[in-house]
This record gives structure tokens, C-alpha cells and sequence, in this order.
């Protein structure tokens, strides 16, 4: 069987259900039911298997994955579903999601409504969480039922036939719901900590559209930064005057930088642009935009929903054309990052039943299809584009709440979600309540009210997906079904209609392709997607018309098929595909070169590829700190003579690696004191290289759409994703201009400059950062407590969505899940 050829792995365990007696044990004792951690260390013990890499390694780090051919559960826990019929195999798998996952199912449906709070507590993550939730998607009962409902122009017999596998589907949740409230053994015992021993009301589709509506809206969606991107653009006018100003903003914009790094390579494909003489521009008075409550709450710094729902950045692929493969055959190394969690935010499953082969994974509570995995004889997997979905439009006020449209006036929508808490064992917030209130126009969501021209005005923001939560459902069909995928260009056609930006890659017997996805809105020409337009240059709605007639085709979007080899992690997707707004990071330095330089050393010239040192590259690249990596030298070529005390411990460390790594076991870095010192200087740095040109508030501007550094424990969230975004790429063509190099894409004069100048800067900067121990720069660090050494503070730690928690792991960027496929 061709998919004998497919390993994976998904920590910590497949059982992610506990009941009260397994709970009580646990909090007792430390005893864990079976599967609830026996893939934890396969996957965090890789960094420490010893190189070269082996088809043993693989072995020892990455589970077989047959599809299974008798129903049951495998050594590993997971669920096998084998039915003659589809309505069967639906119904048993919906029975085993709700046997694995049911309250975490519970806390995703009751999310996706803004109603996490009254559901778990009223602690701030719960509340953070549902305000994110309702600024972008917040939607009445009577709209998700009508989305359960929908049958797009063109799949009305797919659609149909998605419907009827829901159907069965949720027979099987609500089947193991009603056991579960006659048998507390299989209840999951968290009900009685957040005081709802009764446990969960029956399921029903208009929880899938809101479980659907979490993943959609927050991890398959870019751009809505508009009117921070103005506000950047009218300050550095301010600052330089207008020409200058507009040719800074733009180079750190990095719409479509010349120098960044690509998914495909040789082939344009153009998209949002910024056109040469862009019509529709409305940039708001300075000064007068005033943000929604919601829109604050949302947005609040350091708001931990923020950084749980930002973890898709560690999403990446690496694939090998059979041409440059070792066995003749394509090779590939891939997964999705989704964070990690206590039981895991993704479910592994297999199914065989008429019209589906697949084992994979799929988030539960939609998981009516493999997601990602493999069929018979196929693979793929999904990394985050973030291409630009979202648009911010300017819409005149007639009043307070009145807008005008269309000549008339129309009445603002106001959607509001009330939340209500007690205290409970789970959650020991005191009792309390909170209103949501999100305002709705035909042109979007309202995000700011301003002035234009002195003038009152909405600033709201349409997403192209808003109501089409569920509109994947047709590709995920395609893609478990062995009939409908039988070539890289089905899974393509396939692929181009999920709404959501996604990079959707595909490997078989013989060959590999790449498809990006996504509904990018077919704007009005000359309109500018990065700053706020006129509401008369508004392209079609989410309500207006089908998606298929308000979005470019699947063959406008960057693809490939047999390129000589893949290396992405969430980066640029090719030449001319315009960056989204709230993405300021695809320029030379980005964490796909990492994949992209160790896949060019193992097919230089002559030599091919094998399996595992594909694997091996993944995890080489797993441990780099990118900043030493790739800016490091060039800050040292400026300092060249000056500090030379910390410049060779940086340099040592370069030369190494630049790892962030326990190499030799002794639980400590190599280069610890390096790591430390990086730390500290980069936000110094990166402050010494651009504040003074640019000056406090038009610095503080562009940080505030692009942050300076994305470390492995930005924001305290120790989810292991780094260097997805920052100013990494900026500091290095800056750099390079002082130093005279060839740069392209950036102003003619370098902004830290002359040689001496930015010398000076730097090191005094350096000095400063080498004094700063690591007891003051790891501090107050919530999971690590008193523990101020660099390994735990960059540890990965495992939220836990109920009362069994896992422990800390080795710092390691890499994905979630993941698969290591050469199909024999």
C-alpha cells in the first residue's frame, strides 16, 4: 500500500479526554490515562537524536500511519473508522471526536460565539478571547444556521452530500453526549471544575459554522491594518517630506520587496499591488481616529489571546522533486503549526468508507474530513499565506448611527454578546459580566469611527470570507476522496477553492505541487489594498454575490507543479503577489532561507537528496536564532575593531550555528551567554539603527504594525514559533547600505548613517545590552516562575484546555503536526 510510505507524529498523545476518577489521579498522583503524552517525547527528544539522521531516526521520531483496514483504535489510541456505508462511518467518527475531545470541542463552539467567558470563567484570556471573536466574526444564530444551509453556485451537489455526512455526524456526537450523561465515566471530568457537572447540551450544525469561524477568521486570514499602515505613511511625510516619506514607507511596507525570499521561483504572479497612481485613497485626519471599544479590547497589548491564536507561523513544508531525490521518487517533510495544547488543538483520525480514504488530521468539531494527511497514495499539508483578504473602507456618517450608502442612509447594526460568569474550581474570577458590542454595516465591521476632509466617517473592514465560514467543506471532501485526486492538478483544483489563505502542497509517487488559496477580493483597478479607500470604491461583499464571482481564479494564485524543490514557513509565495498590510516582513531575511539553504546543500550539483537528511534540515533549522543567523555578520562587519571582547563571543556562536540549542546534553546552551546577549541587544539595536532618522513616533508606528522581534517567547507565550515577523530584514539592508553593498529596495541613504555613526550606535547599544543579566531580562516570566535561565524561558509549553497538563519541552521551531512521506 503506497501510504505505507507516511510517518507522523502529534504530541503529546491521541486521548485527549479524562474523566473524574483519571482527573482526581492525575491531580494526585501524576498518573495519565493511555495516550495522553506517548508521543511527547518522540517529538521533543529529535533535536537530541544523533546526526547524520537515519531511516532509524525516523523510526524512532515519527509513528507509522497506515490507513487502517479493521475498525478500532491502533497501538498509538487513534481512531480507525472502516464503514460499508458513508452515513456509518460519519456517525462512528463523530462518536469517537466527541470520545477524544468533547470538552474541548465544547470550549471551540462556545468560543466561536464570543461566549468562552460563560461557559469557563471570566478570567482575561477567556475574555480576550471572546472579544477577539466578535471584532471579526460576529454572527447571530439565524446566520449560522443559514451558512449550514448554504449550497455555493456550482457544488450544489457537493454541498448537499457535506450536508448529509453532518447530519450522521452529529448523530454520533450527540450518541456519545447522551452515554456520557448517563455513565459519568465518560463525561470528562472538567464539567465538575467549571461547574456544569450535568455536562454539554447536544450538539448541532450551527456549532460547526462556529467552531469553523475560529479557525477561518483567526488563523486563515491577512491583511485589516489599513489605518495603521496610513497613519505610518502621513507620519514619515510628516518626518521627511512627501517624496522621501513615501519612498521610506514604502520600504519598510515591503509590498513586493526585489530581495525577499520565495515559495516559487522564475514565475510572476501579480496581485495587490500598489498601482502607480492610485485612485480612492482616503488617509484620515491625523490626530482623529478613534478606535471601537471592541476593537481595543481585541487589540489590547499584550492580550493573551493574541499571542495563542498567532502560532500558525510555525507552519512549514520542505519537498524534494523526484528528479533530485536520492530513490527517483519526491520526497517530502511538512506540517501545520496550530499551537500546542493539552489535548492538542488538532485530532489524528483515519477513515475508509465509500468515497473517503484519508488519515490525517482535522480540528474537532469539523472534522467531518481529513484536513491534513494522506490518501492512498498522496500526502499533503497546509502552511498560513496571510495574503490579503481583508480591506478597511472609509463610510460617511449621516449621523451618530446612520450611514450613507447607496444615496441613502442606513441604520448601523449593533450586535451585541452578553457574558455572564460565576466563580468555579476550574476558574476563581470573581463573579461578574461583560457586553460585547460590534457595529455592522453593508460595507463591513465598524473598527474606528474619524474625520476625512473634517468630515465624520466609519471605518469598517470587510473581510471576503465573512458568511462563508464553511466553504472549505467541498476541497476537504475532494481531498479524502482517492477518486477525485489522481493527479498534482486535482489536488490543485481542489486546493484553489478553500476561501482561506492557505499554501496547500502535495507530494505522490512521482511528483510535487504547490497551490496557494485564498477569496483575494477582485478590487476595483487603481484601488491601493494597503491604505483605506472610499466607500464607492468598495468591491463586492461577502453577501453580494457567490465567492467564486467576487474572487480571482485558482490559476491567478501562485503555483507550481514539479519545481525542483519547496521550502516554505509562512513566507513570501512569489514575485509580484503583494505582501498583505498587516505583513511588513517578506524581505531578504525570513525563516525560509533557513529550509531554502539547507535543500540547496543537499541537491548542489551532483548530489541527491535522501528522506532523513530532509528531516535532519528541518530540524537543523529548528533551533536557529535567525537574527544571529542572518543579521548578526553584518552588524559585526560595522563594529569591525570596537567591542571586540562581546563581538567574538557573538562571532563564536555565528559560527556555530547560531543555535539556541542543548547540543551536548548537559541541559544548558552551548552558547548561552551569546543567546543572552543577543537578546538583550536586539530591541537595542534595532533602536540605535533607526530612532534617530525616523524619529519616537513614527518608529513607534511601524512597530506597532510590524514588531520588532518575534523571539521563541514573545509575549510570554512559549509556543515555540519565532522569527515569523520583525525588523530583522530592515536592520540587515540598512546595515548593508552603511557598509556600501548592493542593496535593493531601500532609501539611497542608509538610515543609521555614516560607517562611523552607526558604529558608534552600535556599540554603545552592544555595551548596554552585555550588562543586562539574565536575571532582569528573564524575569516575571509567567510559566517559568524563578527560573531565569534562557532554556526554560524559551521552553514550549502546552496550554492546557482542561485539568491535565504536560511538561515543558525543549525550545524547537517546527510544526504541530507532522508528516515524513516517500511513497514507495
Amino acid at each position: 500500500h503506497a501510504a505505507d510510505g507516511v510517518r507522523n507524529v502529534l504530541p503529546p498523545g491521541a486521548d485527549g479526554t479524562a474523566n473524574g476518577p483519571e482527573l482526581a489521579a492525575f491531580l494526585a498522583t501524576g498518573a495519565r490515562p493511555t495516550h495522553n503524552d506517548d508521543q511527547l517525547g518522540m517529538y521533543a527528544d529529535l533535536l537530541k537524536a544523533p546526526r547524520p539522521f537515519t531511516p532509524q531516526t525516523l523510526e524512532q521520531h515519527f509513528k507509522a500511519a497506515p490507513i487502517g483496514t479493521t475498525a478500532g483504535r491502533d497501538e498509538w489510541g487513534v481512531p480507525h473508522i472502516v464503514a460499508d456505508t458513508r452515513a456509518e462511518a460519519m456517525e462512528q467518527l463523530g462518536y469517537a471526536t466527541a470520545e477524544d475531545r468533547l470538552f474541548f470541542m465544547d470550549v471551540f463552539r462556545h468560543l466561536g460565539r464570543g461566549q468562552l467567558s460563560s461557559f469557563a470563567g471570566g478570567a482575561p484570556a477567556n475574555r480576550a478571547f471572546d472579544a477577539l471573536i466578535w471584532s471579526v466574526a460576529p454572527y447571530t444564530e439565524e446566520e449560522l444556521k443559514a451558512q449550514t444551509e448554504a449550497r455555493p453556485p456550482g457544488f450544489e451537489q457537493e454541498a448537499d452530500k457535506i450536508r448529509e455526512d453532518l447530519r450522521h455526524y452529529l448523530a454520533g456526537i450527540n450518541r456519545y453526549i447522551a452515554e456520557a450523561k448517563l455513565n459519568p465515566l465518560k463525561l470528562p471530568g472538567e464539567y465538575a471544575a467549571i461547574g456544569r457537572p450535568e455536562g454539554p447540551t447536544e450538539w448541532k450544525a450551527e456549532d460547526v459554522v462556529a467552531t469553523a469561524a475560529v479557525v477561518g477568521a483567526i488563523f486563515g486570514v491577512g491583511g485589516g491594518k489599513e489605518v495603521e499602515t496610513a497613519q505610518a505613511l502621513q507620519l514619515a511625510r510628516a518626518r521627511f517630506g512627501r517624496k522621501r516619506g513615501t519612498d521610506v514607507w514604502r520600504a519598510f511596507r515591503s509590498i513586493d520587496d526585489p530581495e525577499a525570499v520565495t515559495t516559487v521561483r522564475g514565475r510572476r504572479f501579480g496581485y495587490a499591488l500598489r498601482p502607480k497612481r492610485p485612485r480612492g485613497v482616503v488617509l484620515p485626519d491625523p490626530g482623529s481616529v478613534e478606535p471601537t471599544e471592541l476593537a481595543e479590547k481585541a487589540n489590547a497589548p499584550g492580550a493573551t489571546s493574541r499571542a495563542v491564536m498567532r502560532p500558525r507561523g510555525m507552519s512549514n513544508a520542505l519537498l524534494v522533486s523526484a528528479r533530485e531525490s536520492a530513490s527517483g521518487r519526491p520526497l517530502a517533510v511538512f506540517g501545520p503549526q496550530t499551537a500546542y495544547f493539552s489535548p492538542q488543538v488538532l485530532m489524528e483520525q483515519s477513515v475508509r468508507a465509500p468515497g473517503i480514504e484519508a488519515r490525517g488530521v482535522a480540528f474537532p468539531g469539523i472534522n467531518i474530513y481529513t484536513q491534513i494527511g494522506h490518501g492512498r497514495d498522496y500526502a499533503w499539508s497546509a502552511t498560513t499565506s496571510a495574503q490579503d483578504l481583508v480591506d478597511t473602507f472609509a463610510v460617511p456618517l449621516c449621523d451618530d448611527t446612520h450611514y450613507r450608502y447607496q444615496g441613502g442612509c442606513e441604520p448601523i447594526e449593533v450586535l451585541e454578546r452578553t457574558n455572564e460568569w460565576e466563580p468555579n474550581a476550574a476558574d476563581p474570577t470573581p463573579a461578574g459580566s461583560e457586553t460585547l458590542r460590534a457595529e455592522r454595516t453593508k460595507l463591513g465591521l465598524v473598527r474606528a469611527r474619524a474625520t476625512y476632509k473634517g468630515r465624520p466617517v466609519l471605518l469598517t473592514i470587510r473581510r471576503s470570507t465573512y458568511g462563508h465560514e464553511t466553504d472549505s467543506g467541498v476541497a476537504f471532501s475532494r481531498f479524502n476522496d482517492p477518486e477525485q485526486i489522481r493527479s498534482p492538478q486535482d489536488f490543485q483544483r481542489a486546493a484553489g477553492l478553500v476561501p482561506f489563505t492557505f499554501n496547500w502542497f502535495y507530494i505522490d509517487r512521482e511528483h510535487i505541487a504547490y497551490q496557494n488559496a485564498g477569496a483575494n477580493p477582485l478590487r476595483l483597478r487603481r484601488t491601493d489594498p494597503s491604505l483605506p479607500m472610499a466607500a464607492r470604491f468598495a468591491w463586492p461583499g461577502p453577501g453580494d454575490r457567490a465567492l467564486t464571482e467576487t474572487s480571482t481564479r485558482p490559476e491567478q494564485h501562485p503555483n507550481a507543479v514539479d519545481q525542483d524543490w519547496f521550502a516554505d514557513w509562512n513566507g513570501k509565495q512569489a514575485r509580484g503577489y503583494g505582501a498583505a498590510d498587516n505583513n511588513w516582513s517578506f524581505g531578504p531575511v525570513t525563516r525560509a532561507q533557513l529550509l531554502a539553504g539547507r535543500i540547496k546543500a543537499l541537491t548542489a550539483g551532483e548530489r541527491k537528496a535522501t528522506l532523513p537528511e530532509l528531516a535532519e534540515a528541518m530540524a537543523g533549522a529548528a533551533t536557529v536564532d535567525l537574527r544571529g543567523d542572518a543579521v548578526l555578520p553584518w552588524a559585526l562587519k560595522v563594529l569591525r575593531g570596537r567591542a571586540p571582547e562581546l563581538v567574538e563571543k557573538l562571532a563564536a556562536w555565528r559560527r556555530d550555528g547560531a543555535h539556541r540549542a542543548d547540543l551536548d546534553g548537559d541541559g544548558a546552551y552551548e552558547h548561552a551567554e551569546a543567546v543572552r546577549i543577543m537578546d538583550a541587544w536586539w530591541p537595542r539595536l534595532v533602536s540605535a539603527v533607526f530612532e534617530p532618522a525616523l524619529g519616537k513616533e513614527l518608529f513607534d508606528a511601524i512597530a506597532k504594525i510590524n514588531e520588532l522581534d518575534n523571539h521563541p517567547n514573545n509575549h510570554g507565550d512559549h509556543v515555540g514559533s519565532a522569527w515569523q515577523y520583525g525588523w530583522y530584514g530592515f536592520v540587515q539592508k540598512d546595515l548593508r547600505r552603511v557598509l556600501r553593498r548592493k542593496v535593493r529596495g531601500w532609501p539611497a541613504r542608509a538610515l543609521c548613517g555614516t560607517r562611523r555613526q552607526c558604529a558608534g550606535r552600535l556599540e554603545a547599544s552592544l555595551r548596554e545590552a552585555a550588562s543586562v543579566p539574565a536575571s532582569e531580562l528573564y524575569k516575571d516570566d509567567p510559566v517559568c516562575g524563578d527560573d531565569v535561565r534562557v532554556e526554560c524561558f524559551d521552553a514550549v509549553w502546552h496550554r492546557p484546555l482542561g485539568g491535565i497538563t504536560q511538561p515543558l519541552i525543549a525550545w524547537q521551531n517546527r510544526p504541530t503536526f507532522q508528516q515524513v512521506v516517500e511513497m514507495p
